[in-house]
């Protein structure tokens, strides 16, 4: 069964720095892009970030680049979203995904077959 659980948000000031971690079952992770998408209230999901099963391509969405960093573990079955530099504006559910395919792809949602619960990031000003 697909699994994905997500971890390590919380509240912190505006250019602080958190991490994120996401546990996936082998089966879910194995071979597969993983991603990284939040939610604010009010606002649709938007893509952050993803990373190849290899790790050697990477995407990321506008907003977040040159502060976020997207890792993985293959051996842990576990994706990692460092963020550092946070503004209020990236409050948000953050929710992690594995992708269809081994590639990052272009964001979209429709190339994420599973999905965690996500985890809320809250960032004061």
């Amino acid at each position: 069964q697909a699994q994905l659980v997500e971890s390590g948000g919380g509240l912190v000031q505006a250019g602080g720095s958190l991490t994120l971690s996401c546990a996936a079952s082998a089966r879910t992770f194995f071979s597969k892009a993983m991603g990284w998408f939040r939610q604010a209230p009010g606002k649709e999901r938007e893509f952050v970030a993803a990373l190849s099963w290899s790790g050697g391509s990477t995407n990321y969405a506008d907003s977040v680049k040159g502060r976020f960093t997207i890792s993985r573990d293959n051996a842990k079955n576990t994706v990692y979203l460092q963020m550092n530099s946070l503004k209020p504006e990236d409050t948000a559910l953050y929710y992690c995904a594995a992708a269809r395919s081994s590639q990052p792809g272009m964001g979209r949602i429709n190339e994420y077959a599973y999905w965690g619960q996500g985890t809320q990031v809250t960032v004061s000003s």
